[in-house]
């Protein structure tokens, strides 16, 4: 059977990648999306989170509108630098799209998990605010869920928002303290794999060769792939990041390494802000079981996933929607 699946984002280009893999997927049932502020504002992210899912031809997965900001009501730091304008690469297409979703995505986590307890597996691939605000307006979500998969932090390698912190936790390390803290079983999905698992030209070229769906996601990528050759890789190559995650979560990428241990965030202000501390002292002796331990730390797994991504969007054909550039 598929997977029942909420995706949680902050919709810019790999989330974009991220949902049209959800939605198109036959092993995943996405049954909701949420959006939360982060790679653009929230308004924006559910603008295009509803883009993706119409363009698939699924206007009946409902998307309702997140969290605006981090929980202790910090400034907000949006990345339009990496994601552009439009959080679509500054090639989208601007068009209107269908109404959200009735409610906030916190609350519509709480009750799709309610509908389908112990069937359900939530995947934040952004800012964990509505996670942290679901925890909240439900105590026993944890019992509710399936899981909880997340694209974010770093085991052992280094940070992207500073030297041990990346993005996604770094943005409300508070919600993020929340959502490790909170005894449910927790996949992270960080910086050690996303950051090896890359698109290059060869991948761009056949999605342009593909049908509209796949090309809307080539075109919507140059952007990114110049931050990408810019601060990382001094060559054109882009993460997967969020992508990778939904796929773990649901079984269609299998890691090579995931141990399950001890892990905490750092949401204090100091240098180490945002940085996830996994205990991986085991690692010299296979990584024992840890008490207490319900975090699975995804250190290693098949890098080739971008050819798997590619052969789903270029066999997915048309959209069911007009994705062309606006003159």
């Amino acid at each position: 059977m598929p997977i029942k699946m909420i995706l949680d984002c902050d919709t810019g280009v790999d989330d974009t990648m991220a949902i049209l893999y959800a939605t198109l997927h036959p092993e995943i049932d996405l049954l909701a999306v949420g959006s939360v502020w982060g790679n653009v504002d929230a308004p924006l992210a559910t603008r295009n989170s509803i883009h993706a899912v119409e363009m698939c031809g699924r206007g009946d997965i409902p998307v309702a509108t997140g969290a605006a900001g981090p929980v202790n009501q910090r400034a907000q730091d949006i990345a339009y630098h990496v994601h552009g304008r439009d959080g679509q690469g500054n090639r989208g297409t601007g068009r209107p799209v269908g109404p959200a979703a009735p409610g906030t995505a916190a609350e519509q986590i709480v009750r799709l998990c309610r509908e389908h307890p112990g069937e359900v597996e939530v995947v934040a691939v952004g800012p964990l605010t509505n996670l942290a605000i679901a925890l909240g307006l439900d105590a026993e979500l944890p019992t509710l869920v399936r899981g909880v998969t997340i694209m974010g932090g770093a085991a052992l390698a280094p940070g992207n928002v500073s030297e041990v912190a990346e993005a996604n936790i770094w943005h409300d390390a508070e919600a993020a303290a929340a959502v490790f803290n909170a005894p449910w079983p927790l996949t992270m999905v960080g910086l050690d794999v996303t950051m090896r698992t890359l698109m290059g030209p060869e991948h761009v070229a056949r999605l342009e060769a593909g049908g509209t769906i796949a090309q809307y996601q080539a075109r919507i990528m140059g952007f990114y792939m110049d931050f990408f050759a810019r601060e990382s890789f001094g060559r054109p190559l882009s993460c997967m990041h969020d992508v990778v995650a939904v796929a773990i979560a649901a079984g269609t990428l299998v890691p090579t390494l995931a141990p399950v241990v001890n892990a905490r965030v750092d949401s204090t202000d100091g240098p180490g802000r945002g940085q996830t501390l996994c205990d991986l002292r085991g690692m010299y002796m296979g990584y024992p079981a840890q008490e207490g331990a319900h975090c699975r730390v995804v250190l290693e797994s098949p890098a080739d996933f971008g050819d798997d991504f590619v052969d789903l969007l270029v066999n997915a054909g048309d959209a069911a929607i007009d994705v062309s550039e606006p003159a």
